[in-house]
């Protein structure tokens, strides 16, 4: 049976490189959230039905979303991402890019380039947090936005993902292939295994600690530092550093940018 209380509910998707982050977020909450593979090879139609298929699980109507914004990292598919959100909501769909309101100041060389995501992520860290933040996103790649005590976003840095780094490891070891994101038991790994997990997950572990004293060494202040993405909750607890990790953070961002468009 469907949903009752979600009148106001907006279905909020970001198109990653890898996941495609489906949810649905009304004023208070996050009521799903789900990944699917990101394929660039699949039809509008191909979309259209894994979307409904989602909504079906969680046994939401498309009478009950109030409307659907995207973000999109994939230019190659946002627009078929697009249509196929259209066919099944029977309402129009926004897209997070130019002449759409964020409230958020950029002060960067090309404002324009900003992924969407990165601004989702940081308007949804201003609505929720004290100043400056550092916002992680740890995705295919992992992003990290500084955000000053102006509210301005002022920049970042982009270094290789957690799965980059790990794929990076094993693609010309055909025995060392698939390897699991998950602690090995000691820091010290006692196999070939155990040794490129620590490695991997240490050592994101360890940049993230470093950079972020970097960032408030430069900032002069201390910040508040925040950890989101597919891969945060697998680094984030081996971190020495205080980070709230908040997976809905995108989400969320995307229910606020439409609010201040609606």
């Amino acid at each position: 049976m469907s949903r009752k209380n979600t009148k106001g509910t907006i279905l909020a998707i970001d198109m990653g490189n890898t996941n495609i982050v489906i949810g649905c977020v009304d004023d208070d909450k996050v009521i799903f959230e789900e990944r699917l593979s990101t394929d660039l090879s699949k039809t509008e139609l191909e979309y259209a039905v894994d979307l409904k298929t989602v909504l079906d699980i969680y046994h939401i109507k498309r009478t009950d979303i109030e409307g659907c914004i995207i973000s999109s990292v994939v230019p190659q598919i946002t627009g078929i991402a697009k249509l196929a959100a259209e066919k099944i909501l029977k309402k129009e769909v926004m897209v997070l890019g130019p002449g759409v309101k964020t409230g958020l100041n950029i002060v960067m060389d090309n404002p324009g380039q900003l992924g969407a995501d990165l601004v989702a992520d940081a308007v949804a860290g201003l609505a929720s947090y004290p100043v400056p933040l550092v916002v992680i996103d740890m995705g295919t790649a992992t992003t990290i936005s500084v955000v000053n005590s102006k509210k301005q976003y002022i920049g970042g840095m982009i270094m290789p993902g957690v799965r980059i780094s790990l794929d990076a490891l094993t693609a010309r070891a055909s025995q060392l292939s698939g390897i699991s994101i998950d602690a090995p038991r000691h820091i010290i790994g006692k196999n070939t295994i155990e040794c490129m997990k620590s490695g991997v997950l240490y050592s994101n572990a360890a940049a993230l600690d470093g950079i972020i004293d970097r960032i408030e060494e430069e900032l002069g202040e201390k910040t508040t530092v925040i950890a989101t993405g597919g891969l945060a909750k697998k680094i984030v607890p081996h971190c020495r550093k205080e980070i709230i990790l908040d997976e809905e953070l995108l989400l969320k961002g995307l229910m606020l940018i439409y609010r201040k468009n609606k």
